[in-house]
């Protein structure tokens, strides 16, 4: 006698890069009751930061286009988290990944980025990340064997933030965001989300955070007039620039560690302290703020000494 069998309907996952944006909003605490923070939590992404959204993009366009083929290995240079990322999305795709990262960075990013099995190309230490860039363009002219992502020029990273940040912000505070506040590395973040939110209401204002000078290091922020400058980046863009130094984006994120239990690293630490001046010297808004990563890479750097 046969025994009738329920059939098993197999329910497959979304791919991982699907996975890839939609992060939260997170209320922070203001120094002005009329003013609210939140914070765009970028570290819920499956690679753990807000690069993740370029990567994909970076990747999408490339394979559309035909520049990256299985033959090729793509090749970038980044600080940690956007190689990371393309790491994560190559050993998913089953495409290789090279990157060229300064010597100095975590050794929790240059772990992660091995156990994707990434190839890692550390450069000088004291050139920071130009001189990962510079490696990498000399490294990019064996054309037959590397395709050049090139976060730093390529426009598939400013429309990442243009198609996807920017609609969740707007969606997330239902149009009420007044000021966004962004720090920019490659900018593409801001380039892309400042141009959209622009676009859906003239009225937002976009800050711009930098490291105060060429001497204060803030991991994933550069400091425009002393470094290579991105081709995407847009100086006009932003109605209004913030420098930071590296202590300030120290006690912001121990500070919200401690006080309001967001684990969140440096550059994070720098948009929050930010976000908080303009709290200070607005009446009332909603200011949002891109927080990139979390403070898990950053627990071997002076960070969390």
């Amino acid at each position: 006698m046969k025994v009738a069998t329920k059939e098993i309907q197999r329910v497959e996952a979304p791919p991982l890069i699907d996975r890839i944006g939609n992060t939260p909003l997170m209320p922070l605490k203001s120094p002005n009751p009329q003013v609210q923070i939140l914070g765009k939590a970028e570290w819920f992404n499956p690679g753990g930061s807000v690069k993740d959204r370029a990567a994909k993009f970076i990747f999408e366009s490339a394979i559309a286009s035909g520049q990256l083929t299985r033959d090729k290995i793509l090749l970038d240079a980044t600080s940690g988290n956007t190689g990371i990322a393309y790491a994560m999305i190559g050993a998913a795709l089953g495409y290789r990944v090279a990157l060229v990262i300064p010597a100095n960075v975590s050794d929790e990013r240059k772990k992660i980025v091995r156990a994707y099995g990434a190839e890692l190309i550390l450069s000088d230490p004291l050139e920071g990340s130009d001189g990962a860039i510079l490696v990498a363009r000399d490294m990019a002219r064996d054309a037959q064997k590397y395709f050049y992502a090139d976060q730093y020029n390529n426009p598939a990273n400013v429309d990442a933030h243009y198609r996807t940040t920017a609609p969740e912000i707007w969606a997330a505070t239902r149009g009420t965001i007044t000021h966004f506040v962004c720090g920019v590395g490659t900018s593409g973040t801001l380039m892309g989300a400042g141009k959209r939110l622009r676009e859906l209401n003239r009225e937002i204002k976009l800050i711009e955070v930098q490291p105060a000078d060429e001497l204060q290091i803030i991991e994933g922020l550069k400091h425009m007039e002393s470094a290579i400058v991105p081709g995407i980046y847009r100086a006009e863009l932003a109605d209004k620039q913030i420098a930071i130094e590296t202590e300030a984006a120290y006690r912001e994120a121990h500070r919200v560690a401690r006080e309001e239990g967001l684990f969140v690293g440096l550059s994070a630490g720098a948009a929050i302290a930010a976000a908080r001046k303009i709290a200070q010297e607005i009446d009332a808004g909603i200011v949002v703020a891109i927080l990139p990563d979390g403070g898990d890479r950053y627990l071997s750097t002076a960070l969390w000494a």
